[in-house]
């Protein structure tokens, strides 16, 4: 059985994606859309969010920095003021390279703010809306993206991978709090896809996704009720292997196989 109730229309679904300006979540509203989901896009940048809605008639848009709780707040409550969401996605994220021989603690707690803090506001904003909405008969969903690079650690992610792994663990506990009172809960842990933000990375990244092809696994998993949506499963597969492996192994592999 699925662990979460299966989306399997989504025509007149209202649907909220915080950090669609690019990549993972513009491809994933774009499809939305395609669907006949009533698509609502926010992330900083209004000129991009702007040209979403040129591109996608009737969708909406609401330009936010999800490190101001007050902004988040208000555009939440602007968005609720049309009705009920029956699903919002945080895909919001801010990524740089980093080791602990170059560490820089304005940008950790960069990655903190956005990647971790940003996500609690949402939840603020929206969680007693989505339990409303259960309440109503409906069957709304919550999802956030998080990383493989939140599974263990790996180079270069000193700064970043903490913040995933943190996200894992909410997903989960919001699992276990929202899904007995009827709202629906998913966790996206994407390998590495062809985004703005991959593309600071120095180095050769194994089975590399289109947004595109992310978005239709994303979809996929929220149509079969999946809680964890990992992809694709060829390099997600091998990396939940070496999750089980003891640290005298696990540490050399990774030097090994990154050569980092």
């Amino acid at each position: 059985m699925p662990l979460n109730p299966p989306i399997t229309d989504w025509r007149g679904q209202r649907v909220w994606l915080i950090g669609a300006s690019s990549g993972i979540g513009r491809a994933v509203a774009s499809l939305l859309h395609a669907r006949g989901a009533q698509v609502c896009v926010s992330a900083r940048q209004q000129a991009l969010l702007d040209a979403f809605v040129r591109e996608h008639p009737g969708s909406q848009a609401l330009a936010l920095d999800v490190t101001d709780a007050q902004a988040v707040a208000g555009a939440a409550q602007q968005l609720l003021a049309g009705g009920l969401l029956d699903l919002v996605c945080y895909c919001a994220g801010h990524y740089r390279p980093m080791s602990a021989g170059a560490l820089d603690l304005p940008e950790l707690l960069q990655h903190q703010s956005v990647n971790v803090t940003g996500a609690l506001h949402v939840l603020a904003a929206v969680v007693p809306a989505l339990l409303q909405a259960a309440g109503a008969g409906r069957a709304p969903h919550l999802s956030l993206v998080a990383s493989v690079a939140g599974w263990r650690a790996l180079p270069q992610s000193l700064a970043y991978g903490p913040t995933k792994a943190a996200l894992i663990n909410l997903a989960e506990n919001l699992f276990l709090d929202l899904r007995p009172q009827g709202v629906g809960v998913s966790l996206i842990n994407p390998g590495f896809v062809d985004t703005p933000l991959t593309a600071q990375n120095q180095f050769a990244m194994p089975a590399l996704l289109t947004p595109e092809q992310a978005a239709q696994a994303i979809m996929r998993g929220w149509e079969r009720g999946q809680f964890e949506l990992h992809f694709p499963k060829r390099f997600t597969g091998v990396l939940k292997l070496m999750r089980c492996l003891p640290y005298r192994w696990y540490f050399p592999l990774v030097h090994r196989f990154t050569g980092l």
